[in-house]
């Protein structure tokens, strides 16, 4: 299961750099981390999933937490035997969007960790922690 995360984090890495270069701001400069992750709340989940965040939290040190209530790809799943084991199952449909909302990020220069669970479907919650260069280096 190691590798099929890897290989599936990957792709969406190489898809969310993609998505930034197309559809980033051109009247404006995003430098700002809180405006990387709002773009990415807005307008690229309205592109992949015809719908906005619904929840985006900060700590403001470096940690951001956001909420789709109804992320689109787990609408259809069915939960029959529970909802820990129904997530067990969705775990592997939100390595793609964590490689997409990471490679985003670190096309605008920005290094993260980007995690994702869900307690119930459809809801899931995708947490992006900034890795200043003091942390990558040590």
């Amino acid at each position: 299961m190691e590798q099929v995360y890897v290989k599936l984090e990957m792709v969406g890495f190489r898809v969310g750099k993609r998505l930034a270069e197309r559809f980033a701001p051109l009247n404006r400069r995003l430098t700002d981390t809180l405006d990387i992750v709002k773009f990415v709340c807005k307008d690229v989940w309205m592109v992949l999933f015809n719908r906005q965040v619904d929840n985006l939290k900060t700590n403001h040190r470096g940690v951001y937490v956001l909420q789709d209530n109804k992320f689109k790809w787990f609408l259809r799943m069915s939960g029959n035997n529970g909802g820990a084991a129904a997530a067990r199952r969705a775990q592997p449909y939100i390595w793609l969007p964590c490689g997409i909302i990471r490679g985003i990020l670190d096309s605008f220069g920005v290094n993260t960790v980007v995690t994702a669970e869900t307690m119930g479907l459809p809801q899931c919650t995708f947490q992006i922690k900034i890795v200043s260069e003091e942390q990558s280096n040590s």
